[in-house]
């Protein structure tokens, strides 16, 4: 009997809890020829989450915990979850039920016919606001155009990894991490299926704009160089403009056209040198800053309690 482990990550989910374990355990009843491990990883969670994760863990057999000893973010929670995943397979899905367990089955089919990472691409996004899929779109082609690596366009964490994939992700540690581009950078036999996805089954969402945008810039860079190449190509242009300009304030009064003060332009051309400069800065501090958090070496998370289920995977 091949084994599947179902990873789900939970920050202040107590809402949603009770729908999910209904699914889940109606989902591996179901596919009675699998035996399923539904692992939790409670993310610092400030309500009622881990207590009622521990709660259907006494009753069913099949439910592990990890509770983290604080609030690492899902991305880390995330490779925590791997780094204990048991199974022959694992799938990952959120527990706000956006993306629904009833796909599962259709990811092990596909599985079982030999694709190593079986990823939903959502073919509608209920629930979400208008300028969250224009940005999100606006994202992904950015994306695309930096890099050499394909990129799964309008995909999330929802997806079934074979154990090769699993393994090889477990060696990626850097410690701001971004899954969708480590997803891409690993390959393998990949294979999408289409789905709608739902809003969320209860609760509010825990992706502000702020955290949206932190982890756009985190793809970008765990992508790709390009911004320090674009620095760089615009320092260049603005140079040649600049070299451009003086050389024509040289030659202007051979033609008897006055200078003149031009303190504008010159405040103007001060402004945008120094705006270049800032942002030319930025781009290489970012990079910096992440060279900077690599080499402390610290452990990517600390775990308060781990509780493996009573009958453990076979593989």
């Amino acid at each position: 009997m091949k084994s599947i482990t179902v990873l789900i990550p939970a920050y202040n989910e107590e809402q949603v809890l009770p729908a999910l374990f209904e699914r889940l355990s109606t989902l591996a009843d179901r596919e009675s020829q699998y035996s399923f491990e539904f692992l939790f990883v409670n993310d610092g969670s400030r309500d009622r989450t881990l207590e009622i994760i521990k709660h259907h863990a006494e009753q069913d057999h099949r439910v592990s915990y990890i509770n983290l000893s604080r609030n690492f973010g899902k991305e880390i929670a995330m490779i925590a979850g791997i780094d204990h995943v048991k199974g022959d397979a694992l799938v990952i899905v959120d527990a706000d039920l956006q993306d629904p367990p009833e796909l599962i089955p259709e990811m092990i089919k596909l599985w079982e016919e030999g694709y190593d990472d079986v990823y939903a691409k959502r073919r509608s996004r209920e629930g979400e606001t208008w300028l969250k899929k224009f940005t999100s779109k606006q994202y992904y082609a950015l994306l695309q155009s930096v890099t050499r690596i394909p990129i799964q366009e309008d995909t999330g964490d929802f997806r079934l990894l074979d154990r090769r994939v699993v393994e090889s992700i477990k060696q990626f540690r850097e410690s701001q991490r971004n899954a969708k581009a480590i997803f891409s950078q690993v390959g393998f036999n990949k294979k999408e299926i289409l789905y709608d996805r739902d809003p969320r089954a209860a609760g509010e969402t825990k992706w502000s704009y702020v955290k949206l945008l932190d982890l756009a810039i985190s793809g970008i860079t765990s992508f790709t160089t390009a911004p320090l190449r674009v620095a760089s190509i615009l320092g260049i242009l603005v140079s040649f403009v600049s070299f451009i300009y003086i050389i024509y304030l040289l030659v202007r009064p051979l033609f008897g056209e006055s200078t003149g003060s031009g303190y504008s332009s010159l405040m103007a051309v001060i402004l945008f040198l120094g705006g270049v400069q800032l942002l030319s800065l930025g781009i290489i501090g970012e990079y910096i800053g992440r060279i900077f958090n690599e080499t402390k070496h610290r452990p990517l998370y600390l775990v308060e309690q781990y509780h493996a289920s009573h009958k453990k995977a076979k593989k």
